[in-house]
């Protein structure tokens, strides 16, 4: 079956407002509606509205960071939301960032790697009905059991940029999420986690012929994001790293409007789509060609309506 997402909630529109639009996502050629967790809504709240509007739809995550919950209270709520939306309901973990989980959350970005593996573990042994007595190597939890397993339990898909995260998804997800890909970047992603591994990605769509704009919304958002780490070294494992050394060096200098004018057009171009309606929805298709089980629209506000860009951009 293809796939084709939307991240919900939508920039700039009340969450209740969402209501006529996830109705028809379904009949729209939808198949998945996905949130985020930064600072805005919270991952599951959205989903909890979606599985009661449209209850065709998959509901997941990506991603919900392992650090700001305990184990119990992730179980507990993705276990939730998995008895909403019986056999629709997938839960995307990842480790996040430190500005999320320390600046904002006040936890402790530690060992992000052995983290998300021991997460993944517990939640794969929480969410079937079991009791978990289990230390592991960042955590310990103690008799825990849900009261109120779901059946099925979700699936549970794992944020991965690299090899080493990306081979843990394989080996014991049930898929792959990644960020700030390029399509003709998939095959990479793909040559790593196998043929038959779900692969899921965020795909920033900016849907204005009015290029400049597009490009100088992108080069904010990826100045933002591809300076943290874990993706710059992503990016630098795709082979962008010389293209974007010169947005690092400003960056590191503390000159942010450099940093947003150094980033050359073509990366700009390749990790945010823009265009018409119907060229945007070809470069998503694009992803699909190269191998992406499931691309997950986030739309970039233009000043047009939401809700139509949404509507053109269903798959045909």
């Amino acid at each position: 079956m293809s796939r084709w997402g939307l991240t919900i909630p939508l920039t700039g529109v009340p969450l209740t407002a969402h209501r006529e639009l996830v109705e028809q996502l379904p009949d729209l050629g939808y198949t998945d509606a996905w949130t985020a967790e930064t600072a805005g809504t919270d991952a599951f709240t959205p989903l909890v509205l979606a599985s009661q509007w449209a209850p065709q739809l998959r509901l997941g995550t990506a991603i919900v960071p392992v650090y700001t919950r305990g184990p119990g209270l992730l179980a507990m709520q993705a276990a939730t939301v998995a008895e909403l939306a019986p056999g629709r309901f997938v839960l995307g973990i990842g480790a996040s960032s430190p500005v999320i989980v320390s600046s904002w959350n006040a936890a402790s970005f530690d060992e992000p790697f052995a983290r998300s593996r021991d997460t993944l573990r517990f939640l794969r042994s929480a969410l079937a009905g079991e009791k978990v007595s289990e230390k592991y190597e960042t955590f310990a939890v103690s008799k825990f059991r849900l009261e109120r397993p779901a059946d099925p339990p979700p699936s549970i898909m794992l944020a991965a940029l690299r090899p080493g995260m990306l081979r843990l998804a394989a080996r014991e997800a049930d898929g792959a999420i990644t960020n700030w890909l390029a399509a003709s970047d998939v095959p990479r992603v793909r040559s790593v986690i196998g043929p038959d591994v779900e692969l899921a990605a965020r795909i920033f769509v900016c849907p204005t012929e009015d290029a400049e704009a597009a490009r100088g919304l992108g080069r904010m958002l990826i100045s933002s994001y591809l300076t943290v780490p874990v993706y710059a070294a992503f990016h630098e494992w795709l082979g962008r790293g010389e293209a974007l050394a010169p947005m690092h060096e400003a960056w590191a200098a503390g000159d942010r409007q450099k940093a947003n004018q150094v980033i050359p057009d073509s990366v700009v171009d390749e990790l945010v789509i823009h265009g018409s309606v119907e060229s945007c929805r070809e470069q998503v298709q694009s992803y699909v060609d190269n191998g992406l089980t499931t691309p997950i629209i986030a739309l970039l506000p233009t000043g047009e309506d939401p809700f139509e860009q949404v509507r053109g951009l269903a798959p045909r």
